[in-house]
């Protein structure tokens, strides 16, 4: 995936995320309805056509109850660059509708919620979307909360504007909304910053919303041991030594996967890329490995949570199954029998978090 930008490129992508932002009701006047009606399907059809020519293959999508997307592409960067972009899965049910994307700076993650919401809106207005299969749920609103700007002409600053872009999806949040969260509370301490978005992030667990949370705070992978509709994911990055200087390099490969993401201090990686003395950087490591050491405990998952967990990830997945299942017997037998294996596998876990709980 090539992390590509320009001036038509940024215009396209807002005028696309800003249109599904524009389909509010909540308008003070006839006018001014008529005003953000005309300019939201403008913005549409100019996303249309422009991504009728950006689109290599594609394919129509379903609409379900749920967002899943295989081997999904950015549906303008792959026309841009003309290279066949990074591909990546995607999957937002009722039982697991709210997952965080970790990963370091330059990996991908803003992209690819933007792909996602991209996908979202190609899908709801009638065009093909660029994946292998693709289904959605229909989205009453797009939220997105996307982007380091302050705004001058309201005297607000990066966090201010940040604050009030969460509180409008806060207060117009329903079950049917996506919800786009690139990053929040980087404009204030680290401390301040972990207590918004883990309190933000518990008051949208109370809804169906669908939600994509990037973060940097890998504090708020715990909530996935809390609620069992929390799923980590994380952006794959891979480190080669040269041979010649000996150092360490990192080799992006844009590829999403489980879990939460293991890299330490890939800031000061980032860092290292730039004309920083070298000292600065040592320094800067050995601070942080300090702050590490203190800050990160070891911590096991409760095994009564990991067996509700099970329970509920296994209730869901019947449930789906259910309502959009088009298997021919022997298939859905094959599959009955997978859910129960899987389900059987994760009580083992919970059962060995208790022995390991008992030995120490």
């Amino acid at each position: 995936m090539l992390r590509v930008s320009g001036p038509s490129l940024s215009r396209l992508t807002e005028a696309a995320v800003g249109a599904g932002r524009g389909l509010q009701s909540q308008a003070p006047s006839p006018q001014l309805s008529r005003w953000i009606s005309r300019r939201t399907c403008g913005a549409l059809f100019q996303c249309r056509a422009f991504i009728s020519r950006c689109v290599i293959t594609a394919l129509r999508p379903e609409f379900t109850d749920t967002l899943a997307i295989k081997h999904g592409r950015h549906p303008i960067l792959e026309r841009i660059s003309g290279q066949r972009s990074v591909s990546n899965n995607s999957y937002i049910s009722e039982g697991s509708n709210f997952i965080i994307v970790t990963g370091p700076n330059m990996s991908g993650k803003s992209t690819y919620l933007k792909q996602v919401a991209l996908c979202q809106i190609m899908a709801q207005i009638g065009s093909f979307v660029p994946a292998e299969y693709a289904s959605f749920r229909i989205a009453h609103q797009i939220f997105t909360r996307i982007g380091v700007d302050d705004d001058f002409e309201t005297n607000s600053s990066t966090f201010m504007v940040e604050m009030k872009e969460i509180s409008y999806i806060i207060h117009n949040v329903s079950d049917r909304s996506l919800i786009i969260i690139d990053e929040l509370g980087r404009g204030t301490s680290a401390e301040e910053g972990v207590g918004i978005c883990h309190s933000v992030c518990e008051f949208l667990l109370n809804f169906r919303a669908f939600t994509l949370f990037a973060t940097h705070f890998l504090e708020l992978c715990q909530l996935e041991t809390l609620y069992p509709n929390v799923e980590n994911l994380h952006m794959e990055v891979q480190h080669t030594r040269s041979a010649e200087s000996g150092a360490e390099n990192v080799v992006y490969t844009y590829l999403l996967s489980r879990g939460c993401s293991e890299e330490r201090n890939y800031g000061l990686k980032a860092a290292e890329m730039t004309a920083l003395p070298l000292s600065i950087i040592q320094e800067a490591k050995e601070i942080a490995s300090s702050v590490n050491q203190q800050l990160w405990a070891r911590q096991h998952s409760d095994p009564e949570t990991l067996r509700q967990r099970a329970v509920y990830g296994l209730a869901t997945r019947l449930l789906q199954t259910a309502r959009n299942s088009r298997l021919d017997p022997d298939s859905l037998r094959i599959y009955l029998k997978g859910l129960r294996r899987r389900y059987e596998a994760e009580l083992q876990v919970a059962e060995a978090t208790v022995s390991m709980d008992t030995e120490e």
